[in-house]
């Protein structure tokens, strides 16, 4: 199990102190709307101390699939930079939570709304095709998005699309928020391929009473093969994120030999 933290670029190097296997950085902070900046971004992601496998941020802001005010021409070509980023950096994943980029207007057409994002998954299914990164569609609870609330709607919608570069994910912390029933996991197994965590008011995992037992269990049970990063609020930083990752290991090695030796 690949364990990673959700954090800027500059973070790398304290996170593979502590014994990180990845740093999950946001795609939109690398601005990637010319060669320049494509290219700054190559070297950065190159140069880091710890493999950036895994992004998230997935969209700029401004940048709009779902709504009024879609401009499909510069969406094409900031997911071609981002395409050719990902390659580089050899990715295997790509999180669309992006809810200011897919949240549907309000009095804007509902269904038009979901065939909007349908159509812009679609292009990211091009896009990724061949780079060996997987777009993973990102639930988040209603008070960050009105589009996609749960692991299976992402699964819904993914289902449509029906292309190997199109996953989802599952976030610890809205399906909490949700009250998403944690059996999901095991529904939607098959389409699972990132997973983040977070603790009771979404801070460091290990810090509060999620129920991991549950959660890591469900996970072992269908054999999850993924990685999974932290994204978490932080108070004191590198105490929290050497406490979560003993946590998530010890866990993770516990549940394992539980599950193999189900009488001990």
């Amino acid at each position: 199990m690949n364990i990673g933290w959700c954090a800027d670029l500059r973070e790398a190097a304290l996170l593979h102190r502590l014994g990180f296997d990845f740093v999950e950085v946001p795609l939109a902070a690398f601005g990637l709307d010319s060669r320049t900046s494509i290219d700054t971004a190559k070297a950065a992601v190159a140069a880091a101390p710890l493999p950036t496998t895994a992004f998230n941020n997935f969209f700029p802001r401004d940048l709009h699939v779902v709504g009024q005010e879609i401009d499909s021409d510069r969406v094409q070509t900031y997911l071609a930079g981002a395409a050719d980023l990902l390659h580089h950096a050899q990715a295997d994943v790509a999180v669309l939570g992006s809810a200011k980029s897919r949240n549907v207007p309000n009095g804007f057409d509902r269904i038009q709304a979901e065939d909007q994002f349908l159509r812009a998954l679609s292009w990211c299914a091009d896009a990724m095709k061949g780079t060996g990164t997987t777009v993973v569609i990102e639930p988040l609870n209603r008070g960050e998005s009105n589009l996609i609330n749960s692991v299976a709607e992402s699964v819904r919608f993914a289902e449509q699309i029906n292309r190997p570069e199109i996953r989802v994910l599952a976030d610890f912390y809205h399906m909490d928020e949700e009250n998403e029933p944690l059996e999901t996991l095991r529904d939607c197994a098959p389409w699972l391929a990132h997973i983040h965590l977070a603790d009771t008011g979404r801070r460091n995992p290990g810090s509060g009473s999620y129920d991991y037992d549950r959660f890591m269990g469900l996970l072992k049970e269908i054999r999850y093969t993924g990685a999974i990063s932290s994204e978490c609020k932080l108070e004191n930083p590198e105490p929290e994120m050497r406490h979560s990752l003993a946590f998530l290991r010890r866990y993770w090695t516990e549940t394992a030999r539980q599950t193999a030796h189900p009488d001990c």
